[in-house]
């Protein structure tokens, strides 16, 4: 494959490599701090957590991805990136250190949330400035494969960085403050790894940065986002428009049934703390192992269906399974929806990409991906919101369960009342 030799070329690449390391080690401190906060509001002994208190988290991991995620790139196009890096992480390490702090002390909740938050709200400007940066250590031949292969590892090394905060959370120090504490330290790592790389080498280019001002800078990327709406309202882009809200729709019914597997691991489940937070440990690595088999089959899929094919199937399946699966509230037929929820959200989420990749115009795909990632965790968040609303203690709540399966064939209906001709649909995942 002439993946492979540009795979090893890349990593013959000093800059690249230097690069990607100050991804890896933020990223694994994202997946300490992320499990951190998780079991310090889910499974804190001194703790009773409420649907409520979980969906604060889930707030705080991902508001600011939505909030401030499409206006990062006004500041990282003036402040050098390199320094972004730098500071970004030293920042990330005093927040992290404030935030165990305040579990020691008896501080009231909202203090840990808004210290919490400042922490995944410099990680927007992080991870935003490491994809701007990558252009300027990777030529443009094999911009492509640098482009897959950087946000892969970091997705895995966040997933090793949870795992190792839960194996250190459940086998050794008994606090969550320490726990933190170890992300403090990888923040720090790779704070310090961004001093191999030169100041000015990942730019930005300093002639026309500051033609605007940042209100006016700020104004147009809103102005930009508004215009990308529009563009999806133009009848010849209405697949897109229909498979963008079909997968909102389904990521708001992922984000219910992970606040209802969460309080089922605590409360119905377990006895002990360390009993549930090993039982959520196999859902979530169930669950990717779901994301893994979409990955696999979803090319297959998309070349025998359609995209827009799959996403209905995915729905579809999504609509029968979770209440077969999830109506008797037991582990083993729960655990089993964990992956089926995984490769029906992975695969429509392959799919929806493809169809907006494929019917968007490029100059704005940009905007049009920027009301995507918007829309992803907004729906997440509100369905975490919902579900503290109607979930009991344990997790046992019917109606959401009809109710998001309900949700599931309203999108199978969305995204199958119509069909393109499959001339638009490309069978390769992006």
């Amino acid at each position: 494959m002439a993946v492979v030799p540009d795979l090893r070329t890349l990593l013959r690449l000093r800059d690249f490599r230097h690069l990607l390391t100050v991804r890896l080690l933020s990223q694994a401190a994202d997946g300490v701090f992320q499990v951190g906060l998780a079991t310090y509001v889910v499974f804190s002994p001194e703790k009773q957590a409420t649907a409520a208190e979980i969906a604060s988290a889930m707030a705080v991991l991902l508001l600011p991805y939505s909030l401030i995620g499409p206006f990062a790139g006004v500041f990282l196009d003036r402040w050098r990136r390199r320094q972004v890096f730098l500071f970004g992480n030293l920042l990330r390490v005093v927040l992290t250190a404030i935030t165990a702090l305040l579990i020691f002390a008896d501080t009231p909740d909202w203090l840990f949330y808004v210290a919490a938050l400042c922490v995944t709200a410099v990680n927007r400007f992080v991870l935003a400035g490491l994809s701007a940066a990558l252009p300027r250590v990777v030529d443009g031949d094999r911009l492509v494969v640098a482009n897959a292969l950087s946000p892969t590892a970091g997705t895995l090394a966040a997933t090793a960085g949870g795992g190792l905060a839960l194996a250190v959370r459940i086998g050794g120090w008994d606090s969550d403050a320490a726990v933190l504490l170890l992300g403090a330290l990888l923040y720090l790592a790779s704070a310090l790894s961004t001093l191999r790389i030169p100041v000015d080498l990942l730019g930005p280019e300093e002639r026309g940065v500051r033609e605007r001002s940042v209100g006016e800078s700020l104004g147009a990327t809103a102005r930009g986002l508004i215009s990308g709406i529009r563009h999806l309202a133009e009848p010849v882009r209405r697949p897109a428009a229909r498979a963008l809200a079909g997968m909102t729709l389904m990521r708001f019914c992922y984000g219910a049934l992970t606040v209802t597997v969460l309080m089922l691991c605590r409360y119905a489940w377990s006895t002990t703390e360390e009993q549930g937070l090993a039982l959520l440990g196999v859902a979530v690595g169930l669950s990717g192992a779901g994301f893994f088999v979409a990955a696999v089959i979803t090319p297959w899929a998309t070349r025998r269906f359609g995209a827009s094919g799959w996403i209905t199937a995915c729905a579809g399946a999504a609509a029968v399974l979770v209440p077969a699966l999830g109506l008797p509230f037991a582990r083993g037929p729960m655990m089993a929806a964990a992956v089926v929820l995984g490769v029906v959200t992975q695969g429509a989420k392959i799919a929806t990409d493809t169809v907006v990749q494929a019917l968007v115009t490029d100059r704005f795909r940009g905007r049009v991906f920027s009301v995507y990632d918007v829309l992803f965790n907004i729906a997440f968040v509100g369905a975490a919101a919902l579900s503290a609303l109607v979930l009991p203690e344990d997790g046992r709540s019917v109606p959401l369960v009809l109710g998001v399966a309900l949700v599931y064939v309203a999108v199978a209906v969305l995204t199958g009342g119509k069909r393109k001709p499959r001339a638009h649909v490309v069978g390769r995942t992006p």
